[in-house]
């Protein structure tokens, strides 16, 4: 149930009067804050808060959209972020998790129910600060979630081992760095559609990401759609997505 679903059932039960509903509606779509302008509409619209994106946002920057997403919601999803504003925030708001190595920092919704299946395979060790990004975000998203990390093309046994598995999921979000091609395999080896995650991992010829990204573009295997170097935000944000088209039809059915 989101904030507006929320607001209005406790009104209609008389658990709120009609004044403070009506503050608590006072800075949809939007709170400005100044520097930012709070999209607390997203939610309405797309079934998830606004995500805080980290980089370059000064530390009291994304306390000040947190604190504010929190009060709203009770969850928020920051990426990319220091570690210090996860010990600023956890004075304030109980229950945050920090996730050291992709930098997320994230309070997850209560009573969360995690549907479908969505998996997330990395070629390497060295993809998966990007791929928890992705995790993290279908999780809290309500996407249920696994995880295969180390299966890439160098060893392709390993894919070949887990192939069983990973036709059980909905969607398959697919993170590699260095030549690329794990996105293509797997959607050669499977009938379910990869979302491709390249990363920036590899020596210099791999140019930041842009020669798995170019990979991934041209890779003669159907059902791939690819994602902007390192954007594990938005490879599990679409993952979700396709995700939930499957268990709203089930529950239409179920109706």
């Amino acid at each position: 149930m989101n904030f507006i679903e929320d607001l209005l059932t406790r009104f209609k039960n008389g658990e709120v009067d009609f004044q403070d509903a009506l503050k608590s509606l006072k800075e949809l779509p939007f709170e400005d804050l100044g520097h930012t302008k709070v999209d607390h509409h997203r939610v309405l619209r797309q079934g998830v808060p606004e995500v805080i994106y980290g980089e370059n946002k000064t530390d009291k920057q994304i306390v000040e959209i947190a604190t504010s997403l929190h009060n709203k919601h009770g969850y928020f999803l920051a990426t990319r972020c220091a570690e210090s504003v996860f010990e600023i925030l956890q004075k304030t708001i109980s229950g945050l998790e920090y996730e050291p190595e992709s930098r997320i920092l994230y309070k997850t919704p209560e009573n969360l129910k995690q549907q479908g299946l969505i998996y997330v395979i990395t070629a390497g060790t060295s993809d998966i600060p990007i791929a928890k990004e992705a995790v993290i975000t279908a999780r809290l998203s309500g996407s249920k979630v696994e995880e295969v990390f180390d299966i890439g093309a160098a060893g392709i046994h390993r894919l070949y081992s887990f192939k069983e598995e990973l036709e059980k999921a909905n969607v398959i979000v697919a993170a590699a760095g260095m030549d690329g091609v794990l996105p293509g395999l797997t959607a050669g080896l499977l009938s379910k559609p990869v979302i491709a995650l390249p990363t920036d991992c590899g020596y210099g010829t791999s140019f930041g990401g842009i020669t798995p990204l170019l990979t991934m573009l041209n890779s003669c295997s159907s059902g791939i759609g690819v994602v902007n170097v390192n954007n594990g935000f938005g490879a599990g944000a679409l993952a979700h997505r396709i995700n939930s088209l499957t268990f709203e039809k089930h529950e239409e059915i179920g109706r």
